[in-house]
């Protein structure tokens, strides 16, 4: 998720023109085109993108509760989901600043929550499968 805010989301231009709009996790960078304005906090996609990676430090080290570290995985799930969403709207608003004719094109660092909201999904499958596993264990010697 920290990788995703030195790296563009979303890119377009135009040929005729030579403009172009790049949208980062802070806003947008435009070339020969004034600087767009009033788009709303773009800041936000970096904030949640922050706090969904401070959150999986902080569940990586509460290893002793694995309850917590579900809760954890939960409130994870919801700062990706945030961040996905959010960068989609505003790569939407951006469509509508350069002629509309045109497609803009989601760069790599566009699909990275993808992929961590895979790895926050399978963290929190084995969370579970081990907590499972050590009720078990817990039981028999009961």
């Amino acid at each position: 998720m920290l990788s995703m805010l030195a790296l563009p989301l979303w890119h377009k231009v135009d040929g005729l023109t030579h403009q172009e709009l790049t949208l980062t996790a802070f806003g947008f960078t435009a070339t020969g085109m004034p600087e767009p304005k009033g788009l709303g906090p773009i800041f936000l996609i970096a904030s949640f993108a922050i706090a969904s990676a401070l959150t999986a430090a902080r569940e990586i080290f509460l290893f002793r509760n694995r309850m917590g570290q579900l809760k954890l995985g939960m409130l994870n799930l919801l700062f990706i989901m945030a961040t996905f969403g959010l960068q989609f709207y505003f790569s939407n608003k951006g469509e509508t600043l350069l002629n509309p004719k045109l497609e803009g094109a989601f760069q790599p660092a566009f699909y990275l929550p993808t992929l961590a909201l895979m790895l926050n999904l399978l963290a929190n499958r084995f969370i579970r499968s081990d907590e499972k596993m050590v009720r078990n264990s817990y039981d028999r010697l009961r």
